[in-house]
C-alpha cells in the first residue's frame, strides 16, 4: 500500500499514540517483530522514542504495525461522509437476517446512549438509495461488527458475504447466538448469548467489551467525551458519565475538554452529583498521570 506524506503523518501519530502507552521492554519487542530498529541509549519520552524508531520505516511496515495496534487507515472516501453514522461515535455495523429487523433495531437504539452509531441496513437506508452501495459503504467505513446468528445467517450469502468484508479489514467482529453458534472465523472473537435477553442487556454488555477491546477502546472513549460534551438534557449527562467512569482509554486532552463541558453545558450543571462526579473522574487521570 502506497502513503501520502499526509498519510505516513497519521500513520506515525497513531502509532506513538498507542505505542508509547506500553512499558519500554514491550515497545522494543514490538518494533523488533515489525523488522525496525530500537536503542539502548535514549534519554527522551517513550513517544519521541518510537517516532524516531519508525520515522524511516517502510509504508507496508507502518500500514501492518498500525493495524496490530488497531488503527487501520481508513480508504479516501470517493463521495460525501455517509449520514447514517453519528459524527464522532464508535461506528458498529449490524449483520443480521432481514426477518429479525425489528430485534436489530431495539439493539441499535440502545447503544446510542453508550456513545455507539449503529448500522441497521433496514433502518439506516433511504428507500431511493442504491442496497448494496450503501451497505459497502458501511462496511468500508465501519469500525467493528456484531453479527446477529439466527438461524439461516450461515446460509444467507448477505450475512456471510458482510461478515467476510468485515474480517478482511480486520475488524473486530462480535457475535451473538440467538439459535445459531458462531462459526468459521467468528468463532475467534467474543460471542454473546441472545436468548431470553433484551436489547438493553445485550447493548450493556457489548458496551463493556467494547470499552476494553485493543482495537476500539480508544473510539469509545472518544465518542463517550463526545457524547458528555454534547449532552442535551439531565438523564443524557447522569447517563453519560456512568459510562466514561468505565472507561480504559484515556488521552490527557481529555481532562480540560471534560472540564470546560461541566463549566459551560447547563445540562451537566443542572444534573444531580454529575459535576462533582466529572471532577472526581478528572483528578483521578491527572493523578494517574494522564
Amino acid at each position: 500500500m502506497s502513503l501520502g506524506p499526509s498519510q505516513r503523518v497519521q500513520l506515525i501519530k497513531e502509532i506513538a499514540g498507542r505505542l508509547s502507552g506500553e512499558e519500554w521492554p514491550l515497545i522494543d519487542v514490538t518494533l523488533r517483530q515489525f523488522a525496525l530498529s530500537t536503542s539502548d541509549q535514549w534519554g527522551g519520552t517513550k513517544d519521541a522514542y518510537v517516532i524516531g524508531m519508525i520515522e524511516e520505516g517502510g509504508d507496508d511496515v507502518l500500514t501492518a504495525l498500525a493495524a496490530h495496534l488497531g488503527f487501520t487507515l481508513e480508504r479516501p472516501p470517493d463521495r460525501l461522509e455517509p449520514t447514517f453514522w453519528r459524527k464522532g461515535y464508535l461506528r458498529l455495523f449490524v449483520s443480521h437476517l432481514a426477518e429479525f429487523r425489528d430485534e436489530a433495531a431495539n439493539l441499535q437504539s440502545q447503544l446510542t446512549s453508550c456513545g455507539v452509531s449503529a448500522f441497521v441496513a433496514h433502518n439506516d437506508i433511504a428507500p431511493s438509495s442504491e442496497w448494496q452501495n450503501e451497505i459497502e459503504t458501511a462496511l468500508a467505513t465501519a469500525d467493528c461488527m456484531i453479527a446477529l446468528l439466527h438461524p439461516g445467517f450461515h446460509a444467507s450469502k448477505w450475512t456471510d458475504q458482510e461478515v467476510g468484508y468485515a474480517m478482511g479489514r480486520s475488524l473486530p467482529v462480535f457475535s451473538v447466538r440467538l439459535g445459531e453458534d458462531p462459526y468459521g472465523f467468528i468463532g475467534r472473537f467474543q460471542a454473546f448469548q441472545g436468548k431470553k435477553k433484551d436489547a438493553t442487556s445485550l447493548a450493556a454488555e457489548l458496551f463493556a467489551v467494547l470499552v476494553k477491546h485493543k482495537q476500539t477502546s480508544r473510539k469509545m472513549s472518544e465518542a463517550l467525551v463526545i457524547r458528555m460534551e454534547e449532552s442535551s438534557s439531565f438523564a443524557e449527562a447522569k447517563s453519560s458519565i456512568g459510562y466514561l467512569e468505565q472507561a480504559t482509554y484515556w488521552h490527557p486532552s481529555f481532562n480540560d475538554r471534560l472540564d470546560i463541558a461541566r463549566k459551560t453545558n447547563s445540562q451537566i450543571q443542572g444534573s444531580w452529583g454529575v459535576p462533582d462526579r466529572i471532577k472526581r473522574l478528572v483528578k483521578s487521570r491527572r493523578d494517574d498521570g494522564v
